[in-house]
């Protein structure tokens, strides 16, 4: 049968893998228990063959890939419970990791992110978000790729380089906009975007793979530092679910989901999300149940995640509450009024009275019929509860078979070299055009102050003479000079023999 047992009230419950693309949560306070719920069911799915990917926001969760082991009280819990076939055994797990530390590389590239998202993440405004489509659909027209951080800055230089011209085609680019945005960009870069952002990006169908044996891959993102930035976190997982929307074919409803996603602290995924980016979320989770993705969200209280959504988890494991402070207490009596009935459960009061490892839970049955809340003690996941060393990680990462395709980056051809070559030819065609222009000038002087060559050339050589040559106004002149040179001499000759000659007599 494809079903996971999660536990047992006063009878065995389980989650069917037909109505497992429709969705669930996974709730409750800080050290109830939520992890090893996440991780009974994503060790179930595996067994079923079903591909599972998940993020590890505290270093627990890569226990999934260790062999647990038993002592007496895991071993009175599968007797409360009625275990049968249980064995400590691990699961096949590939790690994952945005800054390359604890898992193969995890990128994406900028145009994939889109506009819509990389706005949230780098904490535009709307008006700084409208020039960023703007910058987007610049890119789309004059065929320039967007695969990294230098791509964007490089276009963004460009655009403020040519804002009139821009502006004119795709309405009013404001300078002090591209600057704020050009200074997001640099703390997007601090903070390892240019890491997350590049190639080999991700292709999702290396998330949807089995081991040998047909066991789904559970995929671990280390979120551990990456959750240190929640617009990051947030933007990358909501970046995933949208690409699963857009690539998957539809395939109805299947007796296994193709794919399960958990997104652990839920409430980081619409903490100040734009009307319109949750508008598309709410319509990506609801339609995303035929592409056959089952959604399963992690959070402290059910009201972390919007009524619109909340209302479409048609499974639930719902851990203990605490109701110390009046917005616990709001969310306590939220929690008890969305779940089915059940005469034999006090829902209100077992939320916040349940111990460790004990919820309430609640699971589609046949013909999707919500099963009536059962207040179940949870089973004991067959993995190890806990961390893993850095040994045990690299051993597990070490027999991935990815490694040779996201390990090495690669840097091809994109906006940055383009735009780079089109400044580099044109600054060569500026100065080309600068020499061709003094020739002309050049020329152009020579020509004005004598045809060169020809029969103008050759008068005006004999006329004026040239370097190697006397000119005949020359010789003209210097005779004619000498003549009235002569021609004086002799009169002052004369003038003075006669008067010597005059006295004398």
């Amino acid at each position: 049968m494809n079903t996971i047992l999660i536990g047992k009230g006063r009878e065995q419950v389980f989650l069917h893998g037909r109505y497992a693309n429709r969705h669930g949560m996974i709730a409750g306070a800080t050290g109830t228990g939520k992890s090893v719920s996440l991780m009974v069911l994503a060790e179930g799915f595996s067994r079923l063959g079903v591909p599972v990917f998940l993020a590890d926001v505290k270093g627990d969760l890569a226990g999934l890939a260790m062999p647990g082991a038993m002592n007496d009280r895991i071993r009175s819990r599968l007797e409360s419970i009625g275990v049968e076939g249980y064995v400590n055994e691990p699961n096949p797990v590939l790690f994952w990791d945005i800054y390359g530390e604890l898992g193969h590389p995890l990128r994406t590239t900028v145009s994939q992110m889109g506009p819509t998202l990389l706005a949230r993440l780098m904490e535009l405004n709307d008006t700084q978000a409208g020039v960023l489509e703007i910058v987007f659909r610049l890119a789309d027209e004059e065929g320039l790729l967007l695969l990294d951080l230098k791509d964007l800055r490089s276009l963004l230089i460009f655009t403020s380089e040519n804002v009139k011209s821009v502006s004119a085609r795709f309405g009013l680019v404001h300078p002090s906009s591209l600057a704020a945005i050009q200074r997001a960009l640099l703390r997007l870069d601090g903070d390892g975007g240019d890491l997350f952002f590049g190639e080999p990006a991700l292709e999702l169908t290396d998330f949807m793979r089995q081991d040998m044996s047909g066991r789904g891959i559970v995929n671990v993102l280390a979120a551990e530092k990456l959750y240190l930035r929640p617009r990051m976190y947030s933007s990358f997982l909501l970046w995933m679910l949208s690409e699963l929307f857009e690539t998957l074919p539809e395939v109805g409803d299947r007796d296994l989901p193709k794919m399960v996603f958990f997104f652990d602290e839920a409430h980081l995924l619409f903490a100040d999300v734009p009307s319109a980016l949750r508008r598309r979320v709410e319509q990506v989770v609801r339609l995303i149940r035929s592409k056959g993705v089952g959604v399963y969200f992690c959070s402290q209280y059910p009201d972390d995640v919007p009524q619109e959504i909340l209302g479409q988890l048609g499974n639930r494991i719902q851990h203990a509450l605490r109701a110390y402070t009046p917005r616990d207490q709001k969310a306590v009596r939220t929690a008890a009024q969305t779940f089915p009935p059940n005469p034999a459960v006090d829902v209100l009061q077992s939320l916040t009275s349940m111990a460790v490892g004990e919820a309430l839970v609640t699971t589609l049955q046949d013909k999707g019929v919500p099963l009536p809340v059962e207040r179940a003690l949870i089973a004991p996941p067959r993995c190890r509860i806990g961390v893993i060393t850095p040994e045990e990680r690299q051993l597990v990462r070490g027999r991935s078979p990815l490694g040779g395709k996201y390990d090495t980056p690669v840097d091809r051809e994109s906006a940055y070299e383009i735009l780079q070559a089109r400044a580099e030819e044109s600054v060569a065609a500026k100065s080309a055009e600068s020499t061709a222009s003094e020739e002309k000038s050049s020329r152009s002087e020579e020509t004005s102050n004598g045809t060169a060559g020809g029969v103008s050339g050759a008068m005006r050589d004999f006329l004026l003479g040239s370097k190697r040559r006397q000119g005949a106004l020359e010789a003209m002149g210097k005779s004619a000079m000498r003549t009235v040179g002569n021609q004086i001499g002799r009169q002052m000759l004369r003038g003075v023999l006669g008067g010597l000659l005059g006295g004398k007599k």
